[in-house]
């Protein structure tokens, strides 16, 4: 039995990426471990670390060493390895060479197409001491770095210069070698705290040796600790922090031993909307900002600092040096702004180009007012409201506030509205017309933000398909995706029964002469957004064949597909499912072999007792499913259908459908096409796996 033990191996670099660093200790720790399963090594455990100057792993009671393998070495054929007399030929005897044995230590091998020399080879395992250098540079070459560094005179490429090495098996060093770096047991402390080397004695003693060097090289708990240090320190000050998921790795990158801080601004700036207040201190200093119970921003703020000093009131004041002048930048273009109307900021969007050959940006603005305009009436919203929302949804873009902090644009669209005194519903539907801006945001909470927020999303579509610069492969630039998959959202959460065909048409007959084939730009956008349900769905773990099943029957209103996934969905878990996708799938392939028009049933040449009992069974249920299938009640309809199984069951046993008298044939294959056409008014079925 071969000895287990500790593998470590340490990264050390300079700073890398903070928005890199977990997709980065994720890749490494995978690839080390892929190799070291591919390598038949077995561990116990596997532990990730990362800080901003290193990346590590840290497998626990892996095998030192592979076992033997035999393998199984086949040779010529034996008609080809002996001559007539039934002396071994030179093939044989080199192949046997080869082995380290003689032809006759040779086994045979008979299989169906002939007899070979065969012979089982022991290969030794190589010692994990052996392979690691391997390891290291693949799982180095795997890290998903888009741009690499040169550094020093070598000619050595990766995401930051590389300056420590550390590869420890148990106690042991092991011999490798990276981008010029010799493997030792020494690692680096924090900074300041601890400037000097760390050894590490053993793998398994790596994070506490760490700890005691003021790092906490586990990303986890580092993360957690911020966390919890900035819910205690809010509560003290009777605030919520401002925080998203993202916020909180960047920060947890950025520090090795975090040390959570409050501070404090004026509350003059509290005059600013609070979104750009929000925005520069999240996304331009990685604070976190604090609300009250009602959502007003506070005073306050949180940091996370990399050390811990002895007089922390001086590193609170430099924080508030910092944040003030980017506070009253966003004071003086607020301030500013309000002094020009969205309405007369206009005639800017003219200048501002949207795409080349689609015009301006005020050409698209005056598309999304028409549009959001119909789109509200078809909602029974206000119409007015709507369009006055689409005509100056963008025009905040060429205000201070936005050119200065690109990411408030609608938000500052509304707060510049009600300054200009636009009616609430405009002011809220200019800032809900970017809704949803990514997976899981919130979508517009009214009918006529709804409209804008369709409106821009089809313009962009519409026009960037009509010229023909369709997404290719991760080529997304006009994100169209998004913008897709953000209109499924809308219409099936929103419950808007509107139809893909007649939204798309609104955006085609707005581009007039500039969309050259209508018709096809239509069917090509349509399909596009069809295709958009599929990957929605898989990540709601909806399986691909009940998404096939509905997109066979291509229903353009985005509810009732919804409707029809839900109710396919639901059936597939039926007992009656398999038999009955399985029957679909045997009708469907007689009826496409069927020549000529198939008519309708004549009760008079049914025969047998299993046609009758099936055509008697499908009349019975026809009215339930077409109307069920006609309120958009799918589960019910399938509910209904799910009742044929036995009578179609007996049917298929019973009954031979290409019966000798043409008219016998034709009548069952129309009592077939029948049965085919009511499970069609919900999905086909017969794709169901």
């Amino acid at each position: 039995m071969h000895q287990k033990n500790d593998l470590l191996i340490e990264l050390g670099t300079e700073e890398l990426p903070p928005k890199s660093l977990k997709s980065l200790s994720e890749s490494f720790s995978n690839s080390i471990v892929s190799q070291l399963e591919e390598a038949r090594l077995s561990f116990a455990t596997v532990r990730s670390f990362a800080s901003p100057r290193r990346l590590a792993v840290l497998v626990s009671n892996v095998e030192t060493a592979q076992a033997d393998e035999v393998v199984e070495k086949r040779g010529p054929a034996v008609a080809a390895a002996f001559d007539a007399e039934g002396n071994a030929t030179k093939a044989a005897q080199g192949w046997a060479r080869g082995m380290g044995i003689t032809v006759d230590q040779a086994d045979r091998l008979k299989t169906d197409k002939g007899e070979w020399l065969m012979y089982n080879a022991t290969v030794p395992g190589k010692q994990l001491s052996e392979l690691v250098q391997g390891m290291l540079e693949v799982a180095a070459k795997q890290l998903p770095i888009p741009k690499t560094m040169r550094w020093g005179s070598g000619d050595y490429h990766f995401i930051r210069p590389l300056h420590r090495l550390t590869v420890l098996l148990g106690g042991d060093v092991l011999p490798a070698n990276l981008f010029g770096i010799t493997s030792n047991n020494k690692v680096t402390g924090h900074r300041f705290h601890h400037p000097d080397d760390l050894t590490v004695n053993h793998a398994s003693e790596y994070a506490e040796t760490l700890r005691e060097g003021w790092v906490i090289a586990d990303f986890a708990e580092r993360r957690e600790t911020i966390q919890q240090a900035v819910i205690d320190l809010a509560a003290a000050e009777n605030g919520i922090p401002v925080w998203d998921e993202d916020l909180i790795d960047e920060v947890a990158s950025l520090v090795e031993f975090p040390v959570a801080l409050v501070a404090g601004f004026s509350e003059a700036f509290l005059s600013v909307p609070k979104e750009a207040l929000i925005y520069t201190m999240k996304d331009d200093q990685r604070y976190f900002p604090l609300i009250d119970s009602n959502g007003n921003l506070l005073p306050r703020f949180i940091f996370i600092t990399n050390i811990q000093s002895k007089d922390s009131a001086q590193v609170v004041s430099g924080n508030e040096k910092v944040i003030r002048p980017r506070l009253a930048d966003a004071q003086f273009f607020f301030d500013t702004d309000k002094k020009t109307k969205l309405a007369d900021r206009l005639a800017k969007l003219d200048s501002v180009l949207f795409q080349k050959e689609l015009g301006s940006v005020g050409d698209k603005a005056r598309r999304i007012e028409a549009n959001a305009g119909s789109i509200a009436d078809a909602l029974g919203a206000d119409s007015k409201s709507a369009a006055r929302a689409g005509l100056l949804a963008k025009a905040d873009l060429v205000s201070g506030m936005v050119m200065e902090f690109p990411e408030v644009q609608g938000v500052m669209g509304m707060h510049y509205a009600r300054n200009d005194g636009e009616s609430e519903v405009t002011a809220q539907a200019i800032e809900a017309h970017y809704r949803p801006r990514f997976a899981g945001d919130e979508l517009p909470n009214s009918p006529e933000g709804c409209a804008v927020a369709l409106a821009d999303k089809l313009d962009t579509l519409v026009g960037i398909f009509g010229i023909g610069q369709t997404p290719k492969g991760d080529r997304d630039p006009f994100g169209l995706r998004r913008a897709a998959i953000g209109m499924i959202r809308i219409l099936v959460e929103k419950k808007l029964a509107l139809d893909l065909v007649s939204l798309v048409d609104i955006a085609v007959k707005s581009y007039g002469s500039i969309i050259k084939n209508p018709s096809e730009v239509n069917e090509q956008v349509v399909d596009f957004l069809l295709g958009r349900f599929r990957a929605w769905y898989q990540e709601q773990n909806i399986s691909v064949d009940v998404i096939q099943a509905v997109l066979a029957r291509r229903p353009t209103i985005a509810l009732d597909f919804d409707n029809r996934v839900k109710a396919v969905a639901e059936f597939r878990a039926n007992p009656q499912a398999e038999a009955l996708a399985a029957a679909n799938k045997r009708v469907s392939n007689i009826l496409a072999k069927a020549e000529g028009d198939i008519g309708s049933v004549d009760k008079t040449l049914l025969a047998e007792d299993a046609e009758i009992a099936l055509y008697a069974a499908l009349t019975d249920i026809r009215d339930t499913v077409s109307l069920a299938a006609t309120n958009g009640d799918y589960s019910a309809a399938l509910s209904a259908l799910a009742t044929l199984r036995e009578p179609v069951d007996t049917f298929f046993d019973s009954v031979m459908v290409n019966a000798d008298d043409m008219k016998v044939r034709n009548n069952r294959l129309a009592l077939l096409n029948e049965l085919r056409n009511e499970f069609l008014k919900v999905a086909d079925i017969s794709l169901l796996q």
